[in-house]
């Protein structure tokens, strides 16, 4: 049940995003939902790998590759599904950043964050 409510503040977080952020598009809830996981198989599986390569980097920048590799990703998922775009880097950085900032406000509201 928890994965379920997780998913759908997860596409409910990129249905705001999108309607927020100039440049961002996404066709409807289930292409959200689509997009959400597809983003969060990219950062698992290609953010992974892309992570340990750029370790001393990313130590160095406290962090900040490896957002702006969550960013790369974004951009991935949106030149792969049809339903979700966005237009630029910066775009999916303003989309990321916002998608992130959303989901941890519903995660808390929904009591998603107390780890039960």
């Amino acid at each position: 049940m928890r994965f379920i409510v997780e998913l759908i503040v997860m596409a409910l977080a990129i249905m705001f995003a999108a309607y927020v952020i100039p440049g961002a598009e996404v066709t409807g809830f289930w292409s959200a939902m689509l997009a959400g996981v597809l983003i969060a198989l990219a950062n698992a599986t290609v953010g992974t790998v892309l992570r340990i390569f750029t370790l001393p980097l990313n130590i160095l920048t406290l962090g900040l590759v490896s957002f702006i590799i969550t960013v790369l990703m974004v951009m991935l998922v949106s030149n792969l599904m049809s339903g979700f775009s966005v237009s630029g880097f910066f775009s999916a950085l303003f989309f990321a950043l916002l998608t992130a900032i959303v989901q941890m406000i519903l995660s808390g509201l929904f009591g998603l964050d107390r780890g039960e």
